[in-house]
């Protein structure tokens, strides 16, 4: 294990039956609230943008606001929020897609990304991969492609990634940690 995994897995608190019995949580406040482990984390995620050639980086709600708005900055990059369906003003493109139990829908501006635009995606976990795969549909209806997506942490027993591969077409998939 490396230094940067130790010490990012050092700071992600395990949370038992949060939100609901038999989940176990895993709650990245305490390393967002450690100045050293947020400012790797942001490097780390900043070198795999400068590494796909992005232009721009979504973050996606909630936490991937929280993550890709400081990777953006240190990559010298835009930003564009992917969020839930209604939170955004003007005009919106718009993805429904299917969760467990039920369906979401999240949207982004559209004029926020142009054809020359390369995109990596940024959240915090990558569970099922139903929202990342919405967010590569939804970037590439607004015309731009997609460079990849990173996630800090690939919950590996959800088999998100089979789900997230195939959307990518062959754009890189980076997980700082799998649990």
């Amino acid at each position: 294990m490396t230094d940067i995994s130790e010490l990012l897995l050092s700071k992600i608190r395990d949370v038992a039956d949060y939100p609901e019995p038999g989940v176990m949580f895993k709650d990245i406040t305490p390393l967002l609230a450690d100045p050293a482990a947020f400012t790797a984390l942001t490097d780390a995620l900043a070198e795999v943008a400068d590494g796909t050639g992005a232009t721009k980086v979504v973050g996606l709600e909630a936490r991937g606001f929280i993550l890709g708005a400081p990777v953006a900055v240190r990559a010298g990059v835009g930003f564009v929020p992917v969020r839930k369906a209604g939170k955004l003003p003007g005009a919106t493109l718009s993805q429904a897609y299917d969760l467990e139990y039920g369906s979401a829908e999240i949207e982004i501006h559209a004029e926020d990304l142009s054809g020359s635009d390369r995109v990596l995606v940024v959240d915090d976990v990558l569970a099922t991969g139903g929202t990342a795969e919405a967010s590569i549909q939804l970037i590439r209806r607004a015309g731009a492609q997609v460079s990849g997506l990173a996630v800090l942490m690939e919950l590996g027993f959800l088999s998100g990634r089979a789900r997230v591969e195939p959307a990518l077409a062959g754009a890189p998939l980076t997980s700082l940690l799998t649990v």
